[in-house]
């Protein structure tokens, strides 16, 4: 983890259920999404798929002011609400372990102005940008929120979802990472 809390070292889900993201993605990932955003600053972010909580967690300690982990497995939620504790950041960040379709129809917890999404790679596309426009019609994302899509290279071409403008991709390896904008 970089920011403020920086080489400390997180718990992660046993088995192969969750795939956390690694520590060069998510380096790059920051680096992209702070030269888009001009920081993180104050910034609240929805991660969505949140596994251990690690991309969310790292957000606050990069300057977000708070962040909400979504994630549908138990394990994986109380694994994040532990890393969460570890880090004394409970002020800051609120785990929810809830299926993230289901979440986004409900009203708004938070306006992100960040989202980030990694969800298991047996996620259809398809499926995801529907998911993700669900989010965008119920208030969940901020006017001019950033969109990060994680998703194995090998899926092929992402389409963004409707009223998101496409800022672009980055591939590293098997890992792709596809930036948007709401428009």
């Amino acid at each position: 983890m970089a920011g403020s809390l920086g080489g400390r070292r997180l718990e992660t889900p046993a088995g192969a259920g969750t795939r956390p993201t690694s520590d060069r993605v998510r380096e790059a990932l920051f680096s992209r999404v702070e030269s888009l955003l001009g920081g993180l600053e104050g910034c609240r972010v929805l991660d969505l798929y949140a596994g251990s909580g690690a991309v969310g967690l790292e957000a606050v300690s990069r300057g977000a002011r708070e962040a909400v982990l979504v994630e549908a497995d138990r394990v994986a939620a109380a694994v994040a609400r532990r890393n969460v504790a570890a880090l004394g950041l409970e002020e800051q960040v609120r785990v929810m372990a809830a299926r993230v379709e289901r979440l986004l129809t409900g009203a708004p917890r938070t306006t992100a102005d960040l989202v980030v999404a990694d969800p298991p790679y047996s996620l259809g596309s398809d499926q995801l940008c529907e998911t993700l426009e669900v989010g965008l019609g119920s208030g969940w994302y901020a006017t001019d929120a950033v969109l990060v899509v994680e998703r194995p290279t090998r899926a092929g071409p992402w389409r963004q979802p409707a009223h998101v403008e496409d800022l672009g991709e980055r591939r590293y390896g098997a890992t792709t990472l596809w930036y948007g904008r709401r428009a």
